[in-house]
């Protein structure tokens, strides 16, 4: 059976003026304020739809790497993965860009890269994106 994640919003007035919130149904995090202002010009305090994608991406594929080292016999002790989205008004979202440190015992650089560019595109959300969003990755073995 598919798993259906769900979340509503809320917008009162016009685009520049007005504002709203977010809410995931899960109840992991409470209500988020959302404005065209935190969307354009990263207002501090208020998320936007290309925030919440990026920490979609980042929680995802950070899943991803984890499971194809384990299946190749490598065991990470930790991976640390930012998820930059780039959002330009009149354009839309342009690239998510994923950096990824890994601490992983016993792979050298080149299976670590291998394997963190497998991840990339094996990820769910990187394959939502695939063909409308150009996605990158720096991967960096410690």
């Amino acid at each position: 059976m598919a798993a259906i994640s769900r979340a509503d919003a809320t917008w009162e007035g016009d685009l520049t003026s007005g504002g709203g919130h977010v809410k995931p149904e899960s109840g992991a995090f409470g209500e988020l304020p959302i404005t065209w202002a935190a969307r354009a010009e990263r207002q501090h305090g208020k998320t936007s739809p290309e925030e919440m994608i990026a920490a979609a991406h980042a929680a995802c594929y950070s899943m991803a790497f984890s499971s194809g080292l384990a299946k190749a016999g490598h065991k990470p002790e930790r991976l640390n993965v930012r998820a930059e989205v780039e959002f330009v008004p009149g354009t839309g979202i342009t690239t998510s860009t994923l950096t990824v440190r890994g601490r992983v015992s016993g792979i050298s650089k080149d299976e670590f890269q291998k394997l963190a560019e497998e991840a990339k595109d094996g990820c769910p959300v990187s394959q939502a994106l695939h063909g409308n969003v150009g996605l990158k990755l720096n991967a960096t073995l410690e």
